[in-house]
């Protein structure tokens, strides 16, 4: 048996020298370089020049030689199959098939479909999570100027109006000694009581004209005094008060606001 091995060596080792030496000189010949057969074949070039020596030595295993050879042959228009058939292989051992990687598998293949699907998915992941956190930005940008808002302090009278739709109204009687007219130049709640009872309690709007009678005292409350302008028994209006103060005014006047603007 090892008589066998060494002699289909020494058999290889020859036509090894043979095949190489024809190789050379019909590269050689096309004047191609042995760098470009090497980028052709993608054999390291120390490779293809053992072959043409015949350095078996320094060549792998005898299978690996046939194909070296076989593409070789092919680079340089010589029929790679037929020339490298002269190369004996018999009795050496053949390689372990290499398992195909699983990429190379047909159902591990990504096809164009695939990565379409695989495509969407990444954008409409990443447009969720954008929107995510532009939701959470602007609900907490809100959320910082609600708590820098100062608090609303409410405009108006300092109590409660009353909107009394059927409010007690007293029709002027020119034969009441006394009479006070009203003229609101903005809006305003009022409250007028004639003889200790509650004529007009409400808001009025702005341009407002009335007039109130008692036989003994009219009494008038305002929540914006600035804007509601009086008259006593004909006399010229005035404001009830200071803009946007509460105020209470009694006609006839008592002796302590004898002396006050409105007569």
């Amino acid at each position: 048996m090892r008589q066998q091995t060494l002699q289909t060596n020494r058999e290889q080792a020859e036509r090894l020298a043979e095949l190489g030496a024809r190789l050379r000189d019909r590269r050689q010949a096309q004047e191609i370089p042995l760098e470009r057969v090497a980028g052709t074949t993608c054999i390291q070039p120390r490779l293809l020049r053992a072959i043409e020596q015949g350095k078996i030595d320094e060549l792998p295993e005898p299978v690996y030689i046939h194909s070296f050879i076989r593409q070789y042959a092919d680079a340089i228009g010589l029929n790679g199959v037929q020339f490298a058939s002269e190369f004996p292989t018999t009795g050496v051992m053949a390689l372990p098939q290499i398992r195909a990687p699983w990429r190379s598998l047909p159902g591990a293949q990504l096809r164009p479909v695939h990565l379409y699907l695989l495509y969407l998915l990444l954008i409409v992941g990443a447009v969720n999570g954008l929107s995510y956190f532009l939701n959470r930005s602007v609900q907490s940008a809100v959320a910082t100027i609600e708590m820098q808002k100062p608090p609303t302090v409410p405009m108006g009278p300092m109590f409660p109006a009353k909107q009394e739709t059927g409010a007690k109204k007293v029709a002027p009687s020119s034969n009441k000694p006394v009479r006070v007219g009203m003229t609101l130049t903005a809006e305003s709640w009022v409250r007028v009581t004639a003889d200790d009872q509650v004529a007009y309690e409400g808001a009025l709007p702005k341009g407002t004209q009335r007039t109130w009678t008692a036989n003994k005292q009219v009494v008038v409350t305002a929540g914006d005094a600035g804007s509601v302008i009086v008259s006593y028994n004909e006399s010229a209006g005035q404001p009830l008060g200071s803009p946007g103060e509460v105020e209470e005014k009694v006609f006839p006047p008592t002796p302590a606001m004898a002396n006050a603007n409105l007569p």
